[in-house]
């Protein structure tokens, strides 16, 4: 059907995250450093994020799309209400798919994790995550060196802090070391803290 629905200048949208927040029915994500409207039937057409968008990226239009659900949409809603709260701030999370220069880093205290860490401590968004752009990736599985990347985001943006968090077995030192030689090699002067969790959940 047609209907008034939100639109999205992703040319203007500088990635704040700002509308994800403030869409009550969870019709907005963050793809690739860009808000997008992932859910045509979430959109109830009311615009309550067209006001927080600080770059005026968001407009109504009147198109073809899905009728509104507001059961699927306002369920989802009470669902997130009684869960708890991600404190993910951004889209993707994979080292290997973010880009360097994605907004979210300029002035950002930076989290990066290995990827069991999030499983191994059950307060992992509350004592890492939270008020931090998080980054995760495993050098052995992935079977690379992430130092060329996490270089990349260090020279191209001016970022506060670094965060390590590790598993204490041996492979988990591949993600530290490419966290200090990326810190070594981008000619800046970032604070570093890493600290390890162990199997049973424990953070030193």
């Amino acid at each position: 059907m047609v209907r008034k629905i939100i639109k999205i200048d992703e040319d203007k949208c500088n990635g704040c995250g700002l509308c994800v927040s403030a869409c009550h029915e969870g019709a907005i994500g963050l793809v690739n450093g860009k808000a997008k409207l992932t859910r045509d039937d979430y959109c109830d057409g009311l615009g309550n994020c067209l006001p927080v968008c600080p770059t005026g990226a968001i407009s109504f239009e009147e198109r073809e799309a899905s009728v509104f659900d507001k059961t699927a949409a306002f369920g989802k809603t009470a669902q997130a209400q009684t869960a708890p709260k991600t404190q993910l701030a951004q889209w993707p999370v994979q080292i290997k798919l973010i880009p360097p220069n994605a907004p979210y880093f300029n002035n950002a205290d930076l989290l990066v994790a290995a990827d069991c860490t999030a499983y191994a401590c059950g307060s992992f968004h509350d004592d890492f995550m939270k008020n931090r752009i998080t980054i995760i990736g495993c050098p052995k599985l992935d079977n690379t060196d992430y130092s060329e990347k996490l270089g990349a985001i260090l020279k191209m943006n001016e970022v506060k802090s670094v965060t390590v968090a590790r598993m204490e077995v041996p492979c988990c030192g591949g993600i530290e070391n490419a966290a200090k030689t990326a810190l070594q090699h981008c000619g800046k002067d970032t604070s570093c803290q890493v600290y390890t969790i162990s199997i049973d959940g424990k953070i030193f």
